[in-house]
């Protein structure tokens, strides 16, 4: 028993040496959320995904929301939280509680979890070095002040990875006459990564990934091209509130990042088994 124990952890780690080799010194974007970022127990296996992929030479930046942590701080302050075609509306004092869960409670948090398993991570937002120039978003609804990316500046981001960092960044972003601004946190991931021409982005969800049928997580799709997207929405296959979560994989695509995939941050090591493994999880959009 113990030598079949063995020789399938050896099968294990040899499975894992071309994606090691393949991602070897290349940046990985990780947008972190969900359930994977309120359980104890995943939190823990997300930490340690993270700092093993450091230690083998890949380089990931983590970028988070923190949805519940702000829906909980509004309630404790006593303002109402609104939403409008599911994205949060955002006046001054939304804006104020948002700024201080994003940038200080939440990433803080995260920084200081990683650090207790070993990794070297740094806190950032949006605004720091001027990383994301953002402008108010125009639409059909007025959001308040919600954002939208107009620029992103990499440097703060690739300096921290130089000096062996892990960038953590708060999606906060601010114009250029010092106005903040809400970012939905997928949406910043999928453009910073492609700013970085990463090698992969992976949004942590919820969910299975894709589904041929959506009450049976044995019909998951696996891969998707791009080009198909607009089918499978027709279809019903993408619907509702996965419909933003692949316009951001499609976007980091077509920008540039190799490839993007949504996993299921519900299963423990969900990264792990994604960029290591020959199986992979969730859906990946090339």
């Amino acid at each position: 028993m113990s030598q079949i124990s063995n020789e399938m952890r050896a099968q294990v780690l040899i499975d894992a040496l071309p994606y090691l080799q393949k991602y070897n010194n290349k940046i990985v974007v990780v947008k972190y959320g969900g359930n994977a970022m309120t359980n104890v127990a995943l939190k823990e296996a997300v930490m340690t995904d993270i700092v093993l992929l450091g230690a083998v030479g890949i380089k990931v930046v983590l970028v988070h929301g923190g949805g519940p942590e702000i829906n909980e701080m509004l309630t404790r302050v006593g303002i109402k939280s609104r939403f409008v075609g599911g994205l949060r509306y955002t006046d001054e004092a939304t804006m104020e509680i948002v700024q201080m869960v994003l940038s200080g409670k939440v990433n803080k948090e995260l920084v200081t979890h990683l650090q207790s398993h070993g990794g070297k991570a740094l806190g950032m937002c949006g605004i720091d070095g001027g990383m994301i120039l953002a402008q108010k978003m125009e639409g059909e609804a007025d959001l308040g002040l919600v954002g939208e990316i107009k620029k992103v500046t990499t440097k703060p981001i690739l300096d921290a990875l130089a000096n062996g960092y892990v960038p953590i960044i708060a999606t906060i972003g601010a114009d250029e006459s010092g106005q903040t601004y809400n970012i939905n946190a997928d949406t910043a991931a999928a453009r910073i990564a492609s700013c970085l021409r990463a090698e992969n982005l992976i949004l942590m969800t919820d969910i299975t990934g894709v589904l041929q049928d959506k009450d049976d997580s044995s019909t998951l799709i696996p891969s998707v091209n791009v080009s198909e997207v607009p089918y499978l929405k027709k279809t019903g296959i993408i619907s509702g509130g996965m419909i933003p979560k692949i316009d951001c994989c499609v976007e980091a695509v077509r920008r540039g990042v190799k490839k993007t995939s949504i996993i299921d941050g519900r299963v423990p090591h969900s990264i792990l088994i994604e960029l290591l493994s020959n199986e992979g999880i969730g859906t990946q959009f090339i």
